[in-house]
């Protein structure tokens, strides 16, 4: 019993190395190779991994700021109602939010504990939302939200669920 922790720790420090390397050693898995797949895209919505093309710039990188390189299909969303599926991570407390994170993959995924700003949402709903961590459809109107270096990428201001 007390190899459990150096077990663990092991398994906590090797996993993401060894989860990565599946496909033979041939180096790092695409996002498409996963086996920890994004949200399934809602029927008319934008998948997560449009979003995720979104690239930091390494130029703003260098003076601290976290600031995005949309790609065109990004940018053609901008100012768009769009649909997308997601986790609600909450920012209050409470049963209803109004205000929250809609993560790409789930909160709890251990290879995705620290999201990048690709891969989520900044939230508001125009009608408050009961907290789960099901699945959930969000409609609103995109807004490209990246330039200030916050790291924040995008936000959706007049959101509901669907």
């Amino acid at each position: 019993m007390r190899f459990y922790p150096l077990v663990l720790g092991l398994a906590l420090v090797a996993g993401p190395a060894l989860a990565q390397t599946v496909n033979g050693g041939a180096g790092p898995l695409k996002p498409s190779e996963s086996i920890w797949k994004p949200a399934p895209t809602p029927p008319g919505g934008v998948p997560w991994q449009v979003l995720e093309a979104t690239q930091e710039d390494p130029r703003a990188a260098k003076t601290g700021a976290v600031k995005p390189l949309y790609p065109a299909a990004v940018k053609s969303l901008a100012g768009k109602r769009v649909k997308i599926n997601g986790y609600m991570l909450p920012l209050g407390k409470g049963a209803n939010q109004s205000h929250f994170v809609l993560l790409a993959y789930p909160p709890d995924c251990p290879f995705h504990l620290n999201p990048g700003p690709q891969q989520f949402i900044e939230v508001k709903v125009t009608s408050a939302v009961p907290m789960n961590y099901d699945v959930r459809t969000i409609e609103g109107t995109l807004e490209l939200a990246g330039g200030d270096g916050s790291g924040v990428f995008y936000k959706i201001s007049d959101g509901k669920e669907m």
